[in-house]
């Protein structure tokens, strides 16, 4: 049998793809190339019956013949029965009609609130965002929510508190979803650049491991205290099929604009049972 090589970025979109099951509507937000690939990854391959909904254009289950560098492109309307408009998406979501959501952040805590607005203090932040975009609506209403972040190994995702919470996860200093009254089941699944994490009573598990990491790695770009699965489940390799609709969706490699130099370098190989 001879051998598959991928790459990280490859790998990190396949996980996000397989966060989703068949039947679910899911939407991604503005400017989120590995949410993007991942999602039409998985329409092409184990979630035929997905919804996919287009984070900037609304387009219900386009066709596009590839993936351009920015969400907001027409060429994401090729092929959509149908495009919703801006407020039929927050209708819908705030209905509970969403099943899945993405979204990333500049920080993100033990708890999966993430914050896309600013880094520093209020009165005086070192660094402004974009801001969420009406994530922080939809968070708390749509179904299940997957987070990822490519920058965990820089020790600066990964925080003990967010400076700022654009994005709901399964608690605030205000209150957990249940004591606030938002119906949405909050992060299910956060993958990073080191591993994949879920969710047990709401906080943060690290559950799986990427073949090139270890878990004091993960421990020292952790910014909370890191809980661990035991035993932790092995990574399983991309399949032919998933890489084959990834790199003919994505031949512009666009996911790639979310990792630095460093994750790019990073490679693997599969062969039969044994993974490199």
């Amino acid at each position: 049998m001879s051998a598959t090589k991928f790459t990280l970025d490859e790998w990190m979109c396949v996980e996000l793809a397989r966060t989703i099951a068949d039947g679910e509507i899911v939407f991604h937000g503005f400017g989120s190339p590995c949410a993007q690939v991942a999602m039409h990854v998985a329409k092409r391959t184990h979630a035929p019956h997905m919804v996919l909904v287009e984070g900037a254009t609304y387009a219900l289950d386009p066709l596009p013949a590839f993936i351009p560098p920015t969400s907001n492109d027409w060429s994401l309307l090729q092929g959509a029965p149908h495009v919703l408009r801006f407020e039929e998406l927050f209708d819908l979501g705030a209905r509970g009609g969403l099943d899945r959501m993405f979204l990333s952040g500049g920080q993100i805590d033990a708890h999966g609130n993430t914050n896309v607005s600013m880094i520093g203090p209020r009165d005086h932040p070192k660094v402004k965002l974009g801001g969420g975009g009406g994530g922080c609506n939809l968070s708390a209403t749509v179904g299940r929510l997957t987070l990822w972040t490519t920058g965990h190994g820089s020790g600066r995702r990964l925080v003990e508190r967010c400076d700022f919470i654009t994005d709901m996860g399964h608690r605030t200093p205000a209150g957990s979803r249940a004591e606030l009254g938002f119906p949405g089941a909050g992060p299910e699944t956060m993958i990073t650049d080191l591993g994949v994490f879920d969710f047990p009573d709401g906080r943060a598990r690290l559950r799986r491991l990427f073949p090139d990491v270890g878990v004091d790695a993960v421990r020292a770009a952790t910014g909370f205290a890191l809980e661990v699965a035991d035993p932790l489940e092995p990574m399983l390799a991309p399949t032919e099929a998933e890489l084959m609709a990834m790199r003919a969706v994505d031949p512009l490699n666009v996911r790639r604009s979310e990792f630095g130099p460093a994750e790019l370098a990073r490679t693997f190989t599969a062969s039969g049972a044994t993974l490199s």
